[in-house]
């Protein structure tokens, strides 16, 4: 019996969920130029604390069977993310996270100490997600506060050890496709990838509290 590719279902039924994230109005109002630079470095901010705590969990997850193959050095976000931060936000050392972004944050250690197929489905949502539409923050970002392009304040958009993105996401689907779970466990890690998206929107939420549109 012929049975749907882990990435596929990955991608498939968790569609909703990813289209309510990229739409939510915080975002919408970020890439349509009617947030000031102030907002998107508060949610640079956010994503260095997400990210922290995926990068936290590598040396741990490096031999583990199932998380092991997705601990890729070229993927770490976390020096480019200090470095886009230390130029749109000086003294962003030290700050809080939002609310909703700690309850990520959290999740995502969680997943990493009790449970690595979870972890995989946070790791998914947010590398993949940014060589695909990153880039179309990266380009906004760069017109809309007149960033250098691919330089500071949209580093983190920017995989320098990866040449080719879209051979890179292959490979990467290839790896889930391998990934040792039966068909109980992919579900549940189905579960957790809508779970990871809608943490994602919750985060979005809470900064258009912060942020209302200007215009």
């Amino acid at each position: 019996m012929e049975t749907t590719p882990f990435s596929v279902r990955l991608r498939t039924e968790s569609h909703d969920q990813h289209t309510e994230a990229e739409t939510s109005t915080f975002m919408s109002d970020l890439l349509g130029g009617r947030l000031g630079v102030d907002a998107y470095a508060r949610y640079t901010e956010q994503l260095w604390h997400v990210y922290s705590a995926l990068e936290a969990a590598w040396d741990r997850l490096a031999d583990d069977p199932v998380a092991g193959p997705f601990v890729q050095p070229e993927l770490a976000r976390v020096p480019e993310l200090e470095r886009d931060l230390d130029f749109v936000a000086p003294g962003w050392r030290g700050t809080a996270p939002l609310a909703a972004t700690r309850a990520y944050a959290e999740r995502i250690s969680e997943c990493a100490r009790e449970w690595p197929a979870g972890y995989v489905a946070h790791h998914y949502t947010r590398y993949l997600g940014d060589l695909s539409g990153g880039q179309i923050i990266r380009g906004t970002a760069e017109k809309t506060w007149g960033f250098e392009r691919k330089g500071d304040g949209v580093r983190f958009y920017v995989f320098e050890q990866i040449s080719n993105p879209a051979a890179y996401k292959r490979s990467y689907r290839e790896l889930l496709d391998e990934v040792p779970l039966d068909d109980l466990e992919q579900r549940r890690v189905v579960d957790e990838c809508k779970r990871a998206f809608a943490l994602n929107t919750a985060m979005f939420h809470d900064l258009g509290a912060q942020f209302p549109r200007t215009a």
